[in-house]
C-alpha cells in the first residue's frame, strides 16, 4: 500500500510534466500542417472513404450502414495500434534526457498513450459526421462509450510499458511488432462481420483471445446496434485491461534501472 501512495504521489508531483509531453506531441504532429488539427476529423475520414468503396461490394454487403460499423472498429484499433508504437519507442526517444537528468522513465510511455487518446478524442468527429451524412440514428447508449475508450487507454498504458521495455535491450521488437499488429488488424472484425462464413475455431479464437473484439464489440455495441454490450464482452475487457496493465508495469518496473546501460 505504501508503495502504491508513492507511485500515486510521484505521478501527481510530474503532472506538469505529462501534460507539458502531451501537448508537445499533439503540437509536433500538426506542426506545418495547413489544416493543422484538422486533419484528426478528416484523416479518418479519408481511410474510411477508401475502404468503404474497395470492401463495402466484398465484405459489406449484409452490413446496414457500412461506413459507420467501419469508422466504429477502425478508430480503435488505429488508437491501439498508434499509441502502442510511440509508447514503444518512449524510451529510447528520449535517452539523451534520460542521461541528463532524474525523470521517473514510465512517464514519457505514459505521454505517449496519453497523447494518442487525445488524438482519437478528436478523431471522434470524424464518426459524428459519417452518422450525420448516412443519417444514422444517434442512441441514448453512445453516452456510454467513454468507458470503451478508458478501458482501451488502460489496455495501451499496459502493452506499452511491456514494449517500451523490451524494445531497449531488443531493437527487433518493433520490427517484429509491426507484423503482428497487420495480423492482429485482420484478425479483428473491423472490415468484415464476424458470422457463420467463418469456421466455429476462428471464431472462439477472434472472441476469446484478441483484446480488440472486446473493445471494437462494446463500441459497436453502443453506437452502431444502439444496446448495452453483453457482460461477458464489457467485463471481460475491464479485466484484459487490468491484467496487461498490471504486466506492463511490473516488467517496466523490474527492468528500468538497467535501461541507462542500454540507451
Amino acid at each position: 500500500m505504501d508503495l502504491l501512495q508513492y507511485r500515486i504521489k510521484t505521478l501527481f508531483k510530474y503532472k506538469d510534466l505529462i501534460l507539458e509531453l502531451v501537448a508537445r506531441d499533439i503540437k509536433l504532429k500538426y506542426r506545418r500542417s495547413f489544416l493543422g488539427y484538422v486533419w484528426s476529423v478528416l484523416n479518418p475520414l479519408l481511410i474510411m472513404l477508401v475502404l468503404t468503396v474497395v470492401f463495402s461490394r466484398l465484405l459489406g454487403r449484409k452490413i446496414e450502414n457500412y461506413p459507420v460499423y467501419l469508422v466504429c472498429g477502425r478508430m480503435l484499433f488505429d488508437f491501439m495500434k498508434t499509441s502502442t508504437n510511440n509508447a514503444m519507442r518512449s524510451v529510447i526517444g528520449n535517452s539523451s534526457l534520460l542521461r541528463k537528468v532524474y525523470v521517473p522513465k514510465y512517464i514519457f510511455t505514459l505521454a505517449k498513450v496519453t497523447s494518442s487518446m487525445v488524438d482519437t478524442m478528436f478523431s471522434l468527429g470524424a464518426l459524428v459526421i459519417v452518422m450525420l451524412v448516412t443519417h444514422a440514428k444517434f442512441h441514448i447508449y453512445i453516452i456510454m462509450t467513454p468507458l470503451v475508450i478508458i478501458q482501451l487507454y488502460i489496455f495501451c498504458c499496459g502493452l506499452g510499458f511491456f514494449l517500451a521495455q523490451a524494445n531497449v535491450f531488443f531493437r527487433d521488437v518493433q520490427y517484429i511488432y509491426s507484423a503482428l499488429t497487420t495480423a492482429w488488424m485482420y484478425l479483428t472484425p473491423i472490415i468484415y462481420q464476424l458470422d457463420d462464413r467463418f469456421p466455429k475455431w476462428l471464431q472462439i479464437l477472434i472472441k476469446g483471445f484478441n483484446p480488440m473484439y472486446y473493445y471494437v464489440a462494446q463500441f459497436r455495441d453502443l453506437v452502431y446496434y444502439g444496446q448495452i454490450p453483453g457482460p461477458r464482452i464489457f467485463w471481460g475487457g475491464w479485466l484484459i485491461a487490468f491484467l496487461t496493465l498490471l504486466i506492463g508495469v511490473w516488467s517496466f518496473q523490474r527492468s528500468k534501472d538497467r535501461f541507462v546501460l542500454y540507451i
